[in-house]
């Protein structure tokens, strides 16, 4: 989001930290919503053993977000609101599905997940709120980075998956080192919120157009549905174990 793409937006309101925790609480509202339906269908789903129906909304899903995600930050449209809005719904798809699932398997898990991913979030603001984590030019590359690595990884991992028997050595391992991974996975979604912090401060000061709050916002909710699952994912691999 640079400052050459916001002085292509016109509009004398500027961005404000109420309304980003608006649109926040906007996108994170039509987020749970969807999973709590996908969860109802999914349960039904379990109870007649669909698996296939649950199948369906978990790959439809993180397919489905994955393209629109895509296509929100490669467009970059100057009204993102319902492309935003729709990621959330789908990406509440595909949560409620897995979620759904995970409970049925390991009864607990989702509480354990949501409290888990609260508690990172929290964390994370305090560090950034007594200034010991900010988002240098160099925190940022090198957060970057890994998550671009981190995410050529998944998709690497996705497409052996569909196309072999075979699955990503660690990465879907319980095993210590696959734990490792997912461990040090979670801290570098873990650090992105401090990357999202940093943008959502830095552009309320610089007075930044009213629709940065839509982009502060929908980058706080790929981050907070990145740590839920990796959460997710280590508390599988942990429980597993026993």
């Amino acid at each position: 989001m640079s400052d050459n793409f916001f002085s292509k937006i016109s509009g004398t309101d500027v961005m404000t930290y109420e309304g980003a925790m608006q649109k926040i609480g906007l996108l994170l509202g039509f987020t749970v919503i969807s999973a709590l339906i996908t969860s109802a269908y999914s349960l039904n789903a379990l109870a007649s053993g669909d698996i296939a129906l649950l199948s369906a909304l978990a790959l439809g899903g993180v397919i489905c977000g994955f393209i629109l995600m895509l296509v929100i930050y490669m467009t970059r449209p100057k009204n993102p609101a319902p492309l935003m809005l729709t990621y959330a719904i789908v990406e509440g798809v595909f949560i409620g599905a897995m979620s759904t699932v995970m409970e049925y398997v390991f009864p607990g898990i989702v509480i354990q997940a949501i409290l888990g991913t609260l508690g990172i979030f929290v964390s994370m603001y305090i560090l950034y709120a007594i200034r010991i984590l900010r988002p240098t030019p160099t925190f940022n590359k090198i957060v970057t980075s890994l998550t671009a690595s981190i995410m050529l990884l998944y998709v690497i991992s996705f497409v052996i998956s569909l196309a072999t028997p075979y699955e990503m050595p660690l990465l879907h391992s319980s095993s210590l080192m696959g734990i490792g991974l997912t461990v040090f996975i979670l801290i570098v979604a873990a650090l992105n919120l401090i990357m999202d912090f940093g943008f959502i401060e830095r552009s309320v000061q610089n007075q930044t157009p009213k629709v940065g709050e839509w982009w502060g916002a929908f980058g706080m909710l790929v981050t907070l549905i990145w740590i839920y699952i990796e959460v997710l994912r280590l508390l599988m691999k942990l429980r597993s174990r026993n």
